[in-house]
């Protein structure tokens, strides 16, 4: 906000100048190329700044998924919340659109799998999860469990699921 106030100072004392510099002052021409370039410089610092926050939004739908907790949200404006949405949908799309009739979820393994099982801790009650071949397992706090790694993977990242590294 105070890059953008000082922006349109700027700007404001440029449109004054130029005024003047028409009407004869060329003694103002150079005030004048100093604080456009001071536009400028700001203008390239704020869109590295939002470049880099969306850059920080796309790496939360990986890092946490598809919902944002809302500890998240809260320090979101509303654009960037719309621009996850989109992103969101955008990558659902793709991944539906790739790996046959099922789709792709690319966001299962962040990190390659060094074995395909994994044992895990609960650390909160979450209730039942059913695995691919039918089995049914409560996940209740403490327990202990030798799951696929592709199954608990988002459980993981939610902080329900954490793996045991023996």
């Amino acid at each position: 906000r105070q890059a953008l106030e000082e922006m349109r100072t700027l700007y404001e004392r440029n449109q004054a100048d130029v005024s003047e510099a028409k009407a004869g002052r060329t003694d103002l021409i150079f005030l004048i190329r100093f604080r456009h370039c001071c536009l400028l410089r700001n203008q390239r610092c704020l869109l590295a700044y939002l470049y880099d926050r969306l850059l920080r939004i796309r790496a939360l739908r990986w890092e946490y998924g598809s919902v944002l907790p809302n500890t998240m949200q809260f320090h979101m404006s509303a654009e960037e919340v719309e621009w996850f949405n989109r992103y969101k949908k955008s990558l659902a799309t793709y991944m539906r659109s790739v790996g046959g009739e099922e789709g792709l979820d690319l966001t299962q393994d962040i990190k390659p799998p060094k074995s395909l099982y994994i044992e895990v801790r609960c650390l909160r009650d979450h209730g039942e999860f059913e695995i691919d071949d039918g089995t049914t397992i409560l996940l209740k706090k403490n327990s202990q469990h030798f799951l696929p790694r592709w199954k608990c993977e988002q459980l993981i990242r939610q902080g329900i699921l954490e793996h045991v590294l023996s």
